[in-house]
């Protein structure tokens, strides 16, 4: 009998635990779905059964006449925004309020391989943000391009290799072997081989990345259910001894110096040994509202999770809008014939060869892969958390401090009331760069915008222009024109089959 009252009572102090932030937009007069006791609004999240993309996409269309729509995580109140101006403001105008990434709110030291620009929070964010963006400038960029140059030409011999098997091939395999390879090469200066060694570490290390598996997922799960119990639960246990290893060879073989080669890692020893960094605050404020002064010190920790991040964003974002480019593509031969006229004018011009001036003239093709990122962008939503209480006047709402924030990029990108026929492929809507801009958000917007969006965007063009100068693609029998998503995605959009293509050698041009 002790122990049914026990059982009752345990299941009491749960139901009401997990229930007791379940009025939190009620009260605000925010619509929402009514919660269910444990799983709040996310019990397909937590279940494994939609990834988050999904998830914010259905509710977004639930409630077309709203500008926000309430959500609970678990027990944790977050905030989808549907409406392009105020995404606006969360995101640029009022980023003051919105600083904090919010990737995992309840995690108060971050495990090391989240220390990274994309995911830290705070005056660590600030530091990294300010160091690294010369790392990504016009002349860097330049500096950089004989070097995807050889990885494009590299992949046009593997996929003569494929072509002529006349058999299917998996065009997400094949460009994370390219974009794997430039990254090994740009980044740390290494050589390796991933598009024709099936064993190569780099690519190797790579898959440990992006492999979406039940363990990952049901530490989001617990993280999202119990945040306070689980916040030290890692993540990344799988990669973080390669990473480490990875950076202290790295940093071994430059003696710990820079070597002129003006490459990541170069930069990053440069930040490294300027020890500590003192600069204005963005969280913390004196007295008279002016920013305090603060010290931020670039240990190994940071650095190491600098290369983790690097790394892994920048080969597989970039591998897969440059294959769903491609798939789409396969799908829409007369597009695909109007991006290789625009390929071959240009590369006329250029005595037929690859030049960072040759791939700024692709204009056709830049339109190609941004409607790709449209449909499918490689991160569907990013969020944002209330780093001081925020009132929108016009709603007379108040979003209260630590609230995360939602923006549903995949939702914005495929919503008929700012894009004519959203499901259709089209790169013409693409003619004018200034329409729609702020429902077009591949890279997210504002301060924490992607820092290596236009890198990513270079090494994109260069490998679609070094396919389809060379091959045209079509579909295989296996081939969908908008691939599954894997539920498990977490931030990046997983696929379930890959993006398999069949590759045919082009008819020399007379």
């Amino acid at each position: 009998m002790i122990t049914l009252v026990i059982i009752l009572l345990t299941f009491v102090v749960l139901y009401f635990y997990n229930t007791r932030s379940f009025k939190y937009w009620e009260k605000k007069g925010v619509k929402h779905d009514k919660p269910v006791v444990f799983f709040g609004n996310n019990m397909d999240g937590l279940l494994l059964r939609k990834s988050k993309v999904q998830i914010t996409r259905e509710l977004y269309n639930k409630y077309p006449n709203e500008r926000l729509i309430g959500f609970y995580r678990g027990t944790r109140p977050e905030l989808i925004v549907r409406d392009p101006e105020l995404v606006k403001r969360i995101l640029v105008t009022d980023f003051g309020s919105f600083f904090y990434r919010g990737f995992i709110p309840y995690t108060k030291v971050m495990e090391p391989l989240l220390r990274n620009v994309f995911a830290a929070e705070g005056d660590l964010w600030k530091m990294l943000r300010m160091r690294m963006t010369p790392a990504f400038t016009s002349t860097k960029l330049k500096a950089m391009f004989p070097l995807i140059v050889e990885r494009a030409e590299k992949l046009q011999s593997r996929t003569f290799e494929v072509a002529a098997s006349g058999k299917t091939y998996d065009a997400k395999e094949l460009m994370a072997r390219y974009t794997t390879d430039f990254i090994g090469a740009c980044g740390f200066g290494l050589e390796s081989d991933s598009l024709n060694d099936d064993n190569s570490d780099f690519r190797k290390l790579g898959r440990k990345f992006v492999e979406l598996r039940i363990g990952d997922a049901l530490v989001a799960v617990l993280k999202d259910m119990f945040p306070e119990l689980c916040k030290n639960l890692k993540y990344f246990f799988r990669v973080e001894k390669d990473v480490k290893i990875l950076s202290e060879n790295i940093q071994k073989a430059r003696n710990y110096q820079p070597i002129g080669r003006n490459d990541f890692v170069d930069l990053m020893l440069a930040i490294k040994n300027l020890e500590s960094v003192e600069m204005e605050s963005i969280e913390r404020k004196k007295d008279d509202g002016t920013p305090e002064l603060v010290t931020i010190n670039f240990d190994d920790d940071v650095f190491m999770a600098q290369l983790a991040m690097f790394f892994g964003a920048g080969f597989e974002t970039s591998a897969t809008t440059s294959s769903m480019t491609l798939n789409l593509l396969a799908f829409h031969p007369e597009e695909q014939a109007n991006v290789q006229d625009d390929i071959d004018r240009v590369l006329a011009k250029y005595d037929n060869k690859l030049s960072f001036e040759a791939v700024n003239e692709m204009n056709y093709l830049k339109m190609a892969i941004k409607e790709a990122m449209r449909i499918f962008p490689s991160l569907g939503f990013v969020s944002r958390q209330c780093a001081k209480s925020y009132t929108i006047e016009d709603l007379g709402l108040t979003i209260d401090k630590g609230i995360n924030v939602m923006i549903p990029i995949q939702a914005l990108h495929m919503d008929s009331k700012y894009w004519d026929k959203p499901e259709d492929y089209r790169p013409e809507r693409f003619r004018n760069e200034e329409e729609n801009k702020d429902v077009f958000l591949p890279f997210g917007n504002g301060p924490r915008n992607c820092i290596g969006s236009r890198l990513g965007l270079m090494q994109t063009m260069a490998g679609v222009a070094a396919i389809l100068s060379k091959f045209t693609v079509k579909p295989a029998p296996e081939s969908r024109r908008i691939p599954i998503i894997d539920p498990m995605s977490e931030i990046a959009q997983g696929i379930v089959g890959g993006l398999p293509l069949m590759f045919y050698v082009r008819n020399e041009k007379k």
